[in-house]
């Protein structure tokens, strides 16, 4: 199988960002991730490539995948033959929002 081009439009903290990751890393996918919190100039990207304000985005081979989960993203691996399927799990739930204490918790932006 030949190494997809894969650029994730992520958020620093959040259950969907979260899982996409731990898809990823699952697949074991070399990524270029893109915070779109830590960089706007990222969101502006994401929103200008995938016509919408809703993240996370994945782009994989040209391909954007708007306001996807991880399991969206596990999927469309699968189904375009991209990975071939695995039963091994991620530490983290795949297709799931951040739990209540974490928007309630203090987050640390870098600028």
């Amino acid at each position: 199988m030949q190494t997809p081009e894969i650029t994730a439009y992520l958020k620093t903290y959040c259950g969907w960002s979260a899982g996409v990751r731990a898809v990823l890393t699952k697949y074991n996918l070399r990524y270029i991730e893109k915070d779109i919190i830590q960089n706007p100039a990222f969101r502006w990207e994401m929103e200008t490539k995938s016509g919408q304000p809703l993240s996370p985005c994945v782009e994989i081979n040209g391909e954007m995948l708007p306001d996807v989960s991880g399991e969206e993203v596990e999927k469309y691996l699968i189904d375009n033959k991209i990975v071939q399927a695995s039963d091994a799990t991620t530490d983290v739930p795949t297709n799931a929002p951040c739990p209540p204490e974490q928007h309630e918790s203090e987050v640390k932006l870098r600028f």
